[in-house]
């Protein structure tokens, strides 16, 4: 047995989906609700979401499907909405890997989604994306502390409100469910042991007010 339908018969031997027919097939058909709340821009409620949070995950694939997800972060209302199809995320300094913004510029797409603290529901985006630096949406994007090098523009064509479910289940918010730092070795520990590196890893308090200088 050989091709794809070899491949088939291996992923069905091993207990793997393959086709969207058995995937539905375990599932109830989506509630109408669910289906009419995606939107194709962002409504007054989107809007108000996206200006109360600190923190959103882009999520982004290269030209070869390779994945990646990121956090992005600031003070609420650090992304921008000038109208209701338009997000501009300001570029913060990060580790200068460029994962996101390689993939933007492979493939053009973007998803995003919206966190604010407290609250049990998200935001999730989809569409195309663009990296501009041109100076009308440096300037949109501005915060107190700097002038971005660049931004990160979706044009929306899908917005939807995620139900509260992931959260809940979480307690994601709950202060019981908040772990001591100590539970995991430092950064500059568990950094170098992925390195193989023997030097002595940089103290986490040091590490932070090193970051905390760049914000």
């Amino acid at each position: 047995m050989s091709g794809a339908v070899g491949d088939a018969a291996t992923s069905a031997a091993r207990g793997v989906i393959t086709s969207i027919e058995t995937l539905r097939s375990l599932y109830a058909p989506p509630g109408e609700r669910a289906v009419r709340k995606q939107l194709a821009r962002l409504d007054v409620h989107c809007r108000r979401f996206v200006a109360l949070s600190p923190l959103l995950v882009i999520s982004s694939a290269s030209a070869d499907g390779r994945m990646d997800a990121s956090p992005r972060g600031g003070d609420p209302g650090f992304v921008k909405t000038p109208d209701d199809k338009t997000i501009l995320i300001p570029d913060s300094p990060g580790n200068n890997r460029l994962d996101t913004l390689a993939n933007i510029i492979e493939t053009g797409r973007a998803g995003l989604l919206f966190l604010v603290p407290g609250v049990d529901e998200t935001l999730r985006i989809n569409g195309t994306a663009q990296l501009c630096d041109d100076p009308g949406s440096l300037e949109l994007a501005r915060s107190e502390r700097r002038l971005p090098k660049l931004v990160i523009r979706i044009d929306v064509e899908e917005a939807y409100l995620h139900c509260a479910k992931a959260l809940m289940r979480s307690r994601l918010w709950a202060p019981e469910s908040v772990v001591d730092r100590s539970v995991l070795p430092t950064m500059g520990r568990m950094i170098n042991d992925q390195c193989g590196i023997a030097d002595t890893p940089e103290p986490q308090e040091q590490m932070v007010e090193r970051y905390r200088k760049d914000l």
